[in-house]
C-alpha cells in the first residue's frame, strides 16, 4: 500500500522575497531617510554656525529663531501689536504681531514668538 502522495507545495523557505524586504531596497530607504534627517538638521544648525552673531541676517533684514528681541526690532522694527503671557512655571511668552499693508484693502500679517526675550517662531 502507498503512503499518502504528497503535492509539490511551495515551503515558505522558497518563497520569493517581496521586493521591499530585499536587502539593496531596505538599504537604499534606509540611507534616504538618514540623508534627510541629516539634511533636515543641518538646515536649522548650518545658517547659525555660518553667522553665529546674527550679523548678516540683521543686514538683509531677516529673523531667525535664537535671536534676541533687540535683534528683531533691528531687522523688522517694532510690532503692530504685542501680546504677552505667562506659563504656569512663570516663563514668559510673547507674541509679536505685524501688518503689512500691501494696498488700502489688503493686510498681510506676520507673527514672532519669543521665550525669555529669544526668539523661539513664528509665521507669515
Amino acid at each position: 500500500m502507498e503512503g499518502p502522495k504528497s503535492e509539490n507545495v511551495s515551503s515558505p523557505v522558497n518563497a520569493p522575497i517581496p521586493f521591499i524586504c530585499r536587502r539593496p531596497v531596505r538599504v537604499t530607504i534606509y540611507l534616504f531617510l538618514a540623508a534627510f534627517v541629516l539634511w533636515t538638521i543641518a538646515w536649522g544648525v548650518i545658517p547659525r554656525w555660518l553667522d553665529p552673531t546674527f550679523e548678516q541676517h540683521l543686514k538683509d533684514k531677516n529673523v531667525m529663531v535664537g535671536m534676541t528681541r533687540e535683534q528683531v526690532m533691528e531687522a523688522w522694527g517694532s510690532p503692530y501689536q504685542m501680546n504677552v503671557s505667562y506659563t504656569d512655571k512663570g516663563i514668559r511668552r510673547e507674541e509679536w504681531v505685524y501688518e503689512d499693508w500691501l494696498d488700502a484693502s489688503t493686510i498681510k500679517h506676520r507673527y514672532l514668538y519669543f521665550e525669555e526675550g529669544k526668539l523661539t517662531g513664528g509665521w507669515h
